[in-house]
């Protein structure tokens, strides 16, 4: 067999002939033709087929695999945007990107309020925070006065995507905080909060998608999907921010077979 592996793949290196009482493989290689000449004695050595002695003990006996849908649950009847509604949130959201990257550079220059502290990117509780705020995140249920005037505490609400704050932020960071506020979304409701940022993080992800954000993405529409079917009114004020992410993922992003259909 090795030899006719020989005939078919012609030798890129072919070595003239030489003494082999002049050549001592147990010592180092003294030009190009011994290092060659030694590479080729090691493959020699070398057995065609080689099986892997596996221990079955040290192997769990419980392996989970998870393993994620491919595509969106079909909206409701009569849940579902129109083709028209959808091409006009495209068009929106393209030009919402255009003046992203046109005063990026400026609001990048500007200072922050002594107020906004921006996590490190790897503090994944530190950006739920700064996203969607401490009554979110930790459940305050809020009094009826606080809901008529909730204030500017943005440590409780959230800072909302600023320009100013989302332009200081590089793609490694926009991936990292756009996964934070998806896992944190596949266990909790829709809020405005995380709608709003979430917007504003597609808005400057930049194209053509990295792997990781591709996956990311798919994995909000399908989210947004579940949540949606669970919907028991066509009057939920989610329902609208639920078909926007979708359609943005399907229709700007080319993740075609996520689209909602007339």
């Amino acid at each position: 067999m090795k030899s006719d592996m020989e005939e078919l793949m012609p030798r890129l290196l072919p070595l003239e002939s030489c003494d082999t009482e002049e050549y001592n493989s147990n010592e180092p290689p003294r030009n190009p033709q011994e290092y060659l000449r030694q590479v080729q004695r090691e493959a020699s050595l070398c057995p065609d087929v080689v099986v892997a002695q596996i221990d079955p003990k040290k192997l769990k006996k419980k392996q989970s695999v998870n393993v994620s849908i491919t595509g969106c649950l079909a909206a409701p009847q009569g849940f579902s945007p129109s083709l028209k509604w959808q091409q006009q949130q495209v068009s929106k959201f393209s030009e919402v990107r255009q003046s992203v990257n046109k005063h990026r550079q400026h609001w990048k220059s500007q200072f922050l309020d002594d107020n906004v502290v921006m996590p490190k990117t790897e503090d994944e509780d530190g950006w739920k925070r700064f996203c969607l705020g401490e009554n979110v995140c930790l459940d305050i249920q809020l009094k009826e006065e606080d809901k008529v005037n909730p204030g500017l505490d943005y440590v409780k609400t959230g800072f909302p995507p600023f320009l100013s704050i989302v332009s200081k932020l590089n793609q490694s960071t926009i991936s990292a905080v756009l996964e934070y506020l998806i896992n944190w979304f596949e266990e909790r409701d829709f809020v405005p909060q995380l709608g709003r940022w979430l917007y504003a993080l597609l808005a400057c992800l930049e194209k053509p998608l990295l792997p990781e954000a591709h996956s990311l993405i798919r994995q909000l529409a399908r989210r947004c999907s579940a949540v949606r079917a669970n919907l028991e009114s066509k009057d939920d004020d989610r329902l609208s921010a639920l078909n926007l992410m979708i359609c943005i993922v399907a229709r700007y992003f080319e993740q075609n077979d996520l689209a909602d259909n007339e």
